[in-house]
C-alpha cells in the first residue's frame, strides 16, 4: 500500500525522488500521460523507508541498482496536477544518486523504458536548459546547480509559483 490518500479537498502523497546528474546534466523523465518532465522516483509504501523506495523505483523505472550518495531536500509541496486538475499536498525526499556502477550513462541522451503498461521517456537535460524546461517541481530549476551538502527542508507552493526555504537540518 502506498502512502497516498484522497480527501474531498485534495490528495496527500509521500514520495521519494532521484536526482541523477552527470556532466552538468539532469536526468528527467516523462510518460504518455504527462506533457512535462519530472524526476525518477515514486510513492513510498507503508512500512518502507524513503531510501528503499527510491532504490526500488530506480529498479522498476530504469532497471538499475544504484547507490544513494546523500539526501538533498525534503520538500513540502502544494500544487495542482495539470493533467488531472487534482490538488496535492506532497512530502518528497530527494536523493542524490550515484549511477557510476550501472549502464545508465551508455543509454544515450534520450531513451525509453517500459514499466508494466507505462512507457517512460528519459532525457539528460543540460543545466542551462533545466531553467526553462517544462519541469516539475519548480524549485529544481534554481537549485540544481547548487546541490546542498546537508539535507535542506523546503516549502514549495507551486500554485503560487513560489518556493521558500525552511529550516536546514
Amino acid at each position: 500500500m502506498n502512502l497516498t490518500f484522497a480527501t474531498s479537498e485534495g490528495t496527500f502523497n509521500y514520495r521519494a525522488c532521484a536526482v541523477i546528474v552527470h556532466q552538468n546534466r539532469l536526468l528527467a523523465m516523462r510518460d504518455e500521460r504527462s506533457p512535462y518532465y519530472y524526476l525518477p522516483g515514486g510513492r513510498v509504501f507503508l512500512h518502507e523507508t524513503a531510501e528503499a523506495a527510491v532504490l526500488r523505483e530506480l529498479r522498476e523505472e530504469l532497471a538499475i541498482d544504484a547507490v544513494i550518495e546523500r539526501p538533498l531536500w525534503l520538500c513540502q509541496s502544494f500544487f495542482t496536477e495539470e493533467v488531472s486538475d487534482e490538488r496535492y499536498h506532497e512530502l518528497c525526499l530527494y536523493y542524490l544518486i550515484d549511477v557510476s556502477q550501472t549502464d545508465l550513462l551508455s543509454r544515450g541522451e534520450r531513451f525509453t523504458m517500459r514499466e508494466n503498461r507505462h512507457r517512460h521517456t528519459f532525457e539528460w537535460l543540460p543545466f542551462d536548459q533545466v531553467k526553462t524546461a517544462y519541469l516539475y517541481p519548480l524549485f529544481i530549476k534554481e537549485r540544481i546547480t547548487h546541490l546542498p551538502r546537508e539535507l535542506e527542508i523546503i516549502v514549495a507552493d507551486e500554485n503560487a509559483q513560489t518556493a521558500s526555504e525552511g529550516e536546514t537540518n
